[in-house]
């Protein structure tokens, strides 16, 4: 484990420069960003930019005063547009283990603050292991949102990554985070590549594998954002891979008691009464739950929970009791969760 971690640091802090180093684009974001992240990123250092290998995009709506946990924060860049979205009260702690990506997020500290108009910095970088969260004395349920980007994949123990993001998080908090999944297990010889690692390729779990690991650990419901399928572009590492498809995928995991591991209905219904920022015509709780404002829709009681128990609260309003049980919520089904074809998605690095 060691020596994957040391290799892991020498991927990303000496033989990739910028990230037109890679030699794939599984590390490459594969989704239009919304106007207002454009913004965001338009205010973050050029060197700060170079340096970015992440593969999604991992800012959930409704940021403003929030603490917000980054693993693998790299060169910054996901730090710097949530110090924007959360303001000058909100909170955001990067952590990355790599020194030349930490020297790159440090040494541009000041230079955000006073991008940003703030008195004072609300970002701060921690060199530490994301799969030693708990060594890094970081307080149990204390924050709104973790996010990361491409780089759970990079993990051995993926499992303890999730069990201890799930204890840091508040109630009603969430992972918001994008990362590689692949169609099949990988065998143990791709996964000794380093080259194929440090790509975030053979490191990708299996996407059954990640929603029972994520169930295991206490996030019952995981929730699927975007999804795109990653086109390796590099004929050696293609063949290598054979005929393994791999995913970008986000995916939001909240942590809510209550949760059941299949989508029941109770007759309940919400309805958008608009307010959050950037989305005021329709939300989109994940990809196949859009909600426009003004329609009552009916839900299953974990969307009902996802909605009531969390900040988005005071954007809904609820119908419906827990009183009458009607059986499995119509339209939920076990296939694999996101398209091959990539069909609906936009394509554009950022």
């Amino acid at each position: 484990m060691l020596q994957k971690h040391e290799e892991i640091k020498d991927y990303y802090g000496k033989t990739l420069e910028k990230s037109e180093d890679l030699k794939t684009n599984a590390c490459c974001t594969l989704v239009e960003p919304p106007q207002y992240i454009k913004t965001a990123l338009s205010k973050i250092h050029d060197e700060v930019m170079a340096k970015y290998y992440g593969c999604g995009l991992t800012i959930p709506y409704d940021m403003e005063g929030l603490k917000v946990l980054d693993l693998g924060s790299g060169s910054g860049r996901d730090c710097y547009i949530a110090s924007q979205l959360v303001g000058q009260d909100g909170q955001v702690i990067g952590v990355d283990m790599t020194d030349e990506q930490l020297d790159v997020a440090n040494r541009h500290i000041d230079y955000h603050t006073e991008k940003f108009g703030y008195k004072y910095s609300n970002v701060k970088f921690i060199k530490g292991n994301m799969e030693k969260l708990d060594e890094l004395n970081l307080e149990e349920g204390s924050f709104d949102v973790i996010i990361s980007n491409c780089v759970i994949n990079l993990a051995m123990d993926k499992e303890k990554v999730l069990s201890d993001v799930y204890k840091l998080l508040k109630p009603g908090g969430e992972m918001y985070f994008s990362d590689v999944y692949s169609d099949r297990r990988i065998s143990q010889e791709l996964q000794n590549d380093p080259v194929l690692w440090g790509e975030c390729l053979s490191g990708a779990l299996y996407w059954n594998d990640f929603l029972r690991i994520s169930k295991k650990v206490g996030f019952t419901d995981p929730r699927s954002m975007k999804n795109n399928p990653i086109t390796i572009e590099n004929k050696e590492v293609e063949a290598k891979c054979g005929d393994i498809k791999f995913f970008s995928v986000t995916y939001r995991l909240m942590k809510i008691d209550g949760l059941e591991d299949e989508c029941e209905d109770f007759g309940q219904a919400v309805a958008y009464k608009g307010g959050i920022p950037n989305v005021e015509s329709s939300y989109d709780l994940d990809d196949h739950h859009n909600f426009p404002i003004g329609k009552i829709m009916p839900v299953c009681g974990n969307t009902y929970l996802m909605l009531e128990a969390t900040r988005f609260k005071k954007y809904f309003d609820f119908y419906g009791s827990w009183d009458t049980h009607y059986g499995v919520f119509e339209g939920c089904g076990g296939s694999m969760p996101f398209s091959t074809d990539g069909e609906g998605s936009e394509e554009g690095c950022c």
